[in-house]
């Protein structure tokens, strides 16, 4: 399992740069103030849990299990919740309708808090 949680955190990291460095030298020309807030959002969030699977690879407190159902939990949050707020942001200049996608971008957010909720509860639980 860690070797999945470095490998996909350390995907999600490459994306989230290459996003972000596109975002600044690029897209800035195309989209308004506050698809750009929006886009960055997306990119902030996917590095911040891009950033967490990298560390709790190397949490020795938490079981295999317990690592794997965080990383389901922050992969799919992550996935659900930047990439709908990027295909959200850039509806403008890709000229393809992603309003579908605004229900989406809560699910993933409540994917993440869930992460973050069930790794306190079983960091606390540890007796060690």
């Amino acid at each position: 399992m860690e070797k999945k949680l470095l490998m996909t955190g350390s995907i999600l990291m490459l994306i989230a740069v290459i996003l972000g460095a596109m975002a600044a030298h690029t897209l800035e020309n195309y989209l308004n103030i506050d698809q750009m807030n929006s886009f960055q959002t997306g990119v902030r969030y996917q590095i911040y849990h891009a950033l967490v699977m990298l560390i709790i690879s190397q949490v020795n407190l938490l079981s295999s299990h317990s690592k794997k159902v965080l990383w389901i939990l922050f992969l799919a949050g992550t996935i659900l919740f930047s990439f709908s707020i990027y295909l959200l942001s850039t509806t403008a200049i890709t000229s393809l309708d992603f309003r579908f996608l605004g229900p989406i971008t809560p699910i993933g957010g409540l994917l993440l808090i869930s992460g973050w909720i069930y790794g306190i509860i079983k960091i606390s639980l540890f007796k060690g």
